[in-house]
């Protein structure tokens, strides 16, 4: 099954997309930065490195932090970071429901070929 995903590019190099989506919302879940990178199979420091690339991005903070204390510290989303997550998941469903019709043709299409082509041509090409 073909399914789209989304990542949205802002001026320069900078962009936000499911991976950094994903990672706040595991911070989040987690009540730890630590926690959410492991997760994800990264290290503290690259996770470290996504949040402030997004709050470089959006001027904002995302996350806030407490250090150590009876409750160990740990981190959670600022009422920016979760509307940030909210807003991104929004623009997905909404990019996933406009293109239903043609991502499930195209999905047909990885077995079948797309209509109006014959099947030796389409073997042919693979071939190559």
């Amino acid at each position: 099954m073909a399914r789209l995903t989304v990542r949205i590019d802002f001026d320069g190099s900078e962009s936000f997309g499911p991976g950094k989506a994903r990672l706040l919302e595991l911070i989040d879940a987690h009540g730890s930065i630590r926690s959410a990178a492991a997760a994800m199979n990264m290290s503290y420091r690259h996770a470290w490195l996504l949040v402030q690339a997004v709050e470089d991005t959006f001027g904002a903070p995302v996350i806030s932090t407490a250090t150590g204390g009876a409750k160990g510290g740990g981190a959670k989303l600022t009422e920016f970071g979760r509307n940030l997550v909210t807003r991104f998941r929004m623009i997905e469903s909404q990019a996933a429901k406009a293109t239903n019709t043609e991502l499930s043709e195209l999905s047909r299409a990885t077995s079948t070929g797309m209509p109006g082509e014959r099947s030796g041509k389409r073997r042919e090409r693979a071939q190559r």
